[in-house]
């Protein structure tokens, strides 16, 4: 199979990290990998955060934490057996946003072509990163503290900057299998 191909499909999104620290090396070359990524006129819209261990960390859990359950609470009635395994997993766990993953890549865009850009260097990081061996996972509701004061001053966060990501990184303690996927909606226009 062709190498590209079957990183795709045996990329899956960990939730179960290694505590080991990941070498800056690696770090810095699944960033590089991401900053290849194609960009709308090549403007690259992005710069990258990392972010490791220590306080910092803590106020980013902490200002995370609170907005992700009001959003999960409108599963409540739509979807009470997802609503409730979450639940499950917000007692069980110390950190169950970034899965205590050893690091954190923050992909922070700025200006119109940022939207349609950005997703794509995260792309190329966790694909980096799979062939690497480490694993990764894109946690939407990571970047819910934005708004938080305390995490756009970490973050340094100007007017105008998304986050897009963020992105754990680490070595899986865990490898989940492939989950059932929809056959693709295709319409062929000749």
């Amino acid at each position: 199979m062709n190498p590209v191909i079957e990183a795709i499909m045996q990329r899956r999104s960990i939730r179960a990290y290694e505590p080991r620290p990941v070498p800056r090396e690696l770090v810095e070359e699944v960033i590089r990998a991401g900053n290849e990524a194609p960009s709308g006129m090549n403007n690259q819209p992005w710069r990258f955060v990392v972010l490791e261990t220590g306080e910092s960390r803590r106020k980013l859990l902490e200002a995370a934490v609170p907005r992700a359950k009001k959003l999960y609470e409108s599963l409540k009635e739509s979807n009470p057996e997802r609503y409730e395994a979450i639940q499950q997993r917000w007692r069980e766990m110390e950190d169950p946003i970034y899965y205590s993953a050893p690091v954190i890549i923050f992909v922070i865009g700025h200006g119109r072509f940022s939207a349609h850009s950005c997703p794509l260097a995260c792309e190329n990081i966790m694909l980096a990163a799979h062939s690497m061996g480490l694993g990764t996972c894109w946690v939407g509701s990571g970047a819910m503290a934005a708004d938080d004061p305390v995490i756009g001053k970490i973050l340094e966060l100007k007017e105008g900057e998304t986050i897009f990501g963020p992105i754990l990184l680490g070595y899986p303690r865990i490898r989940p299998g492939r989950p059932s996927k929809k056959e693709p909606v295709i319409k062929w226009i000749c």
